[in-house]
This record gives C-alpha cells, structure tokens and sequence, in this order.
C-alpha cells in the first residue's frame, strides 16, 4: 500500500539509516577480501571517485577521507568531467576509479565508466544499491548495498550507506582493521543520535523565520556540508549554500542577516576553537547556529569512535532539518519540485 502521508517515506529512510548502516557493513564482511585483492596503495598512482549530485558530493568527501588514511593522491570529479573532459580530469599513472550511483543508471556516470573503460586507465571500482543494473555489472569489483534502497527522490538512506562504505575502503586500503571494527559502533550511536537529537532538527526546521541556510564543514567534511546544503535545497526549495568554514569569512558572511539566517556547523576536533570562532562571529551578526560535534556542540555524537571515520553521524540531524523545513513550508519531501529518481540523458 502507498504511503500517503508527506514525506513518509523520507521520514523512513531517515530514521532507519542505522539498521541499513549495519546491514552495509555485513556486506562488506563478506566482500573483505575482494576488496583487499584491490592492492589500492601499492597498484595504482591515484584514485579518482566520481557522481552526480549527491553522489558527488559523497565523492568529494570520500576522495579526502581516503587520501587522509591511505596517502595515497585521491580526487572527485562529477561523472560529466571524466566523460567530456577527460584531459582535464586525469592525471598521468595507473588509476582506480571509484562509480558511485544509487540507482545505478545515471547516464554522465555510466558514459563516464565507459569511457574509462574504452580508453584503459586502470580498474573500476563500483558501489550502487542495486544489483541488476547497468553500473553493477561493469566493474572489477562491484559493492551493492540493498539496505540503501530508497522510495524517495533526495538521497538520505542511500548517501549514508554508501558513504560508509567508502569509509570501510579506506580503513581496509590503509592497513586499519582496528578503524575497520570500529565502525561497528556506529549504528547504536546513529540510533542513539536521532533519539536524542531529533526534537532539536524539527524545533528549528519548522521555524518559517528562516530563509537562508548555509552548512560549514572542512576537510572530509565539506563534501557533507555539500550534500546537507543539497538536501536542503531539493526538499525545502530554500537557498542554502555549503562553505569551508574559514572561507565564510571572505565574502560570504555578507549574506548573514539576522533572525532570517541559521547556519550549521559540521565541526571537527582538530579545528574545534578555529571553527567555533567562525560560528560566534556569526551569532554575533544575527545568525542562528546549530554546531554538531563528538562532544562539544548542541548536537553531540559521543561515539567514541575515531573522527576520520565517523563522519557519517553529521549526515541524520542534518538531512531532518531539511525534512522538517519542507515540511513547515507545506512541501511534499518526497516529491522533490522538477526531480526525479534518476537522470536519464
């Protein structure tokens, strides 16, 4: 049976992210080996991920989390650049291209896998949710991760899961196991996270005051600031923009008015005091300010696990708040304006 409700199956896919998180990680249990046969560090000279729209903002993230672990020169591009401008997008050596689609039949990305393929540079790698499409069958070796599957237009579930996995490929190319086990700590602390925090995300997404909203992360976490800014986007048709923390100082900040503006802070422990300081001068301009954080902010994860591999715990808070605006300005987030599931050329 349908489910009528706005935005009911956005608010499924939200809250049951942790269960999909560890159903994501069985599997790759269960593919562990595959995916240390890759030899990531030591065959290849770069490694490159690439997707549209959300997937390529969890490329741009993931690119810097592997780079981080494995030091080993990581990149994202979206799947348009690799396939129109190649020239441009690679570099000289031996590369490993990680797909990264949903749906598993985004045209840029399919083209783009292709002509890797077509013009050998290395090995593809692919994550998707769907096993029998396109994308899954064209790689050296292919994660699907089912427990992402989505009804809804804007990725939650789907994001996360695969997001996660890109984190397990690092932990796994770097030699970590202890990181590796770690991350399976984190489905309690997603459940324990939305438990806690969720009243927080509907009190401010349902403020009408707000018409302006901007999602500060840095290092691995400004493609999740991207992603957060994307979602509230697609489901609120608000204006919203991601930004390097410290960048917001060179411009930006003029766009902060007060009352109208709430900005949310994705901070990290290493730039803890840098990064806050940002968000006071902001409160002191008149913006309204949510900090998430491991242990310091309005939203706290008290994960205990290792910051270069919990960044997934930004991702629940954040996408409610968009759900919750949509919602306070009588949008259907299911039913994103003009979208649909997949992008078809």
């Amino acid at each position: 049976m349908e489910m009528k409700d706005k935005g009911a199956f956005t608010r499924n896919e939200i809250f049951s992210q942790p269960e999909a998180w560890a159903a994501a990680l069985d599997v790759l249990t269960g593919q562990r080996q595959a995916i240390l046969d890759i030899e990531a560090v030591r065959r290849y000279d770069q490694i490159l991920f690439t997707g549209c729209g959300s997937t390529y903002y969890l490329s741009l993230a993931a690119a810097t989390l592997t780079q981080e672990l494995t030091g080993r020169p990581s990149r994202a591009f979206p799947a348009s650049e690799l396939w129109l401008h190649p020239k441009s997008s690679y570099a000289a050596g031996k590369t490993l291209l990680i797909a990264v689609s949903r749906s598993g039949e985004t045209t840029e990305t399919l083209r783009a896998c292709q002509a890797f393929l077509d013009n050998p540079r290395g090995d593809l790698l692919t994550i998707s949710c769907y096993a029998e499409t396109p994308l899954a069958q064209r790689g050296t070796v292919n994660l699907v991760f089912p427990s992402g599957q989505e009804r809804s237009v804007a990725q939650t579930r789907a994001f996360s899961t695969m997001y996660l996995a890109t984190a397990a490929l690092g932990c796994l190319w770097a030699g970590r196991a202890d990181l590796y086990d770690s991350l399976a700590r984190l489905p309690e602390a997603g459940r324990r996270l939305l438990k806690d925090y969720a009243a927080t995300a509907t009190d401010l997404g349902r403020e009408a005051r707000f018409d302006r909203f901007y999602f500060l992360g840095s290092g691995g976490r400004y493609g999740l600031a991207g992603e957060l800014s994307l979602k509230m986007k697609e489901m609120s048709l608000s204006h919203s923009e991601p930004f390097h923390f410290m960048e917001f100082r060179h411009g930006p900040k003029s766009m902060v008015t007060a009352d109208t503006t709430l900005m949310v802070g994705l901070v990290s422990e290493r730039g803890y005091e840098d990064e806050s300081r940002v968000l006071n001068e902001m409160e002191a301009l008149g913006s309204t300010t949510l900090t998430l954080s491991e242990g310091r902010g309005e939203v706290a994860f008290d994960s205990q696990v290792e910051e270069v591999v919990r960044n997934v715990l930004y991702l629940p808070i954040g996408q409610l708040l968009a759900f919750e605006h949509s919602l306070s300005k009588g949008l259907d987030p299911d039913r994103p304006n003009n979208l649909e599931t997949v992008v078809r050329l």
